[in-house]
């Protein structure tokens, strides 16, 4: 891969020093340790040790640039912001199930330039840089070409912060798995993204994600030549949360029958 950025550089150093926080903790966590932000969602005092580390890297190297972190700072958009998910896929890591990341983004004006998604159960960082290409473990790495919905394999997240959608993404659901081959719920939406990135699923839906949720594996993706959008199929994902991922061949299907699904409820 082309060298690094000092921007990439600095985010893959925050990934990886993050994760060896994860991991030594992995399994030694106790109900003392676990918060509940709302039903179903919930923060460790990992979660928030994994944070002050990617900020304090962030700061050593760049003082003025801002921070928009899920357990801390919401700082608003505009010159450089960077946007954190120290531990993606809480849930599982409290389980002690191994499927979770640390995803780091890098943003200027409101554009993605920079994307580290790191697990560190199986050493993998995810990594792109705008324009640049996508890469796992400094190897280059594309979308999958499938095109056709019968040998499709869909990640997918269910929408527990949403509920009072949940009948109609089950709907979604059950469209989708009569169309395709099979569906994964894996537990974590930045490693879901970065698995379609590099071919091992072929898409991905869900709803009301968050921006740290996505930010660098959507430009991950994005970079291996696949496709992003909104539920209504544009570009506010971000903002929206509603996410359609696709290898990119399979994202007029994907987009057509979340439409038939939800209509106007969604990114109107």
């Amino acid at each position: 891969m082309k060298q690094k950025t000092e921007l990439g550089r600095i985010a893959t150093r925050a990934a990886y020093e993050a994760g060896d926080i994860l991991m030594a903790s992995l399994g030694t966590l106790t109900h003392a340790e676990i918060e509940t932000k709302s039903k179903s969602d919930f923060v460790t005092t990992v979660d928030k040790k994994s944070e002050e580390c990617i900020v304090t890297i962030i700061h050593n190297y760049f003082p003025d640039h801002k921070i928009y972190a899920e357990e801390s700072l919401r700082q608003a958009a505009g010159g450089y912001r960077w946007i954190i998910d120290p531990l993606d896929g809480t849930t599982n890591y409290i389980h002690g199930v191994p499927i979770f990341t640390v995803s780091i983004g890098v943003e200027y004006d409101g554009d993605v330039i920079v994307g580290v998604v790191y697990d560190p159960t199986r050493d993998e960082l995810f990594y792109a840089e705008k324009n640049k290409g996508a890469f796992l473990n400094d190897k280059s790495i594309r979308a999958s070409q499938v095109d056709q919905a019968e040998l499709v394999l869909l990640g997918t997240g269910y929408p527990f912060r949403i509920k009072e959608y949940l009948d109609l993404y089950q709907e979604s659901f059950k469209r989708f798995f009569q169309q395709v081959s099979g569906i994964r719920r894996a537990g974590s939406a930045a490693l879901d993204l970065c698995y379609v990135a590099c071919g091992r699923f072929d898409g991905f839906w869900e709803l009301g994600l968050h921006p740290w949720d996505i930010a660098a594996a959507s430009l991950i993706l994005e970079q291996a030549g696949g496709l992003v959008t909104d539920f209504g199929g544009g570009t506010d994902v971000l903002q929206t949360g509603n996410t359609i991922a696709s290898n990119s061949h399979l994202h007029p299907m994907m987009l057509q029958t979340i439409k038939d699904i939800f209509g106007g409820l969604v990114d109107k």
